[in-house]
């Protein structure tokens, strides 16, 4: 396949639509912690774009080794992101309401729940890796890259957006926060059946 407009168009389009639920827990987590530093912010925006850029990279290989295996495994893919997000958001909308705390003692998300929220919003993306399938191993990683570098910059756009309206919102935005995390895992769920 050649690198042309269509291409990097696709590209861009999957990365895109991949990149939604990344953005809303980029905005939870902004919400959730409003004085979230910039340089956390591209680590954050980081981690959601290596997990868009490596699920269909994962999908592809997969395709192209052992689909069966892969074939087997789709089906619980709703199920694990449904039950990593609501555990997420849950432990963020306990917090929320337990807290007392001014909205900068708040430590925010760490990198465990970061790796946990990129697998949960990335994990419908190995799917992506069928879509791509005739393409070679270089359309691919091209493929992919794209698709995290447009991560990438809506997930900073969302975190952003939550930490402006967390500073807001003060001590409530830890239970918004929660709340989308959760609404998206239902989202997510509820979608896989139709």
């Amino acid at each position: 396949m050649d690198f042309n407009f269509t291409f990097f168009f696709n590209s861009i389009l999957l990365g895109i639509g991949l990149a939604m639920d990344a953005f809303s827990v980029s905005l939870a987590n902004g919400l959730n912690e409003p004085c979230m530093k910039k340089r956390k912010m591209a680590c954050v925006a980081g981690i959601f774009s290596l997990f868009q850029f490596a699920m269909p990279m994962i999908g592809w290989i997969c395709v192209h080794t052992v689909l069966q295996y892969f074939a087997a495994f789709e089906k619980f893919i709703p199920w694990i992101a449904f039950i990593l997000l609501s555990f997420i958001g849950g432990k963020m909308l306990y917090e929320g309401i337990n807290c007392k705390c001014d909205c900068c003692e708040n430590k925010g998300v760490g990198i465990g729940a970061l790796v946990v929220q990129g697998i949960a919003t990335s994990i419908d993306a190995l799917s992506v890796g069928f879509t791509i399938s005739e393409y070679g191993l270089l359309n691919a990683v091209v493929s992919c890259l794209i698709i995290g570098i447009v991560t990438f910059f809506i997930c900073l756009g969302g975190l952003f957006i939550g930490r402006t309206a967390g500073t807001k919102l003060s001590g409530k935005a830890g239970i918004l926060g929660g709340s989308i995390l959760i609404f998206i895992g239902l989202e997510i769920f509820i979608t896989s059946f139709f």
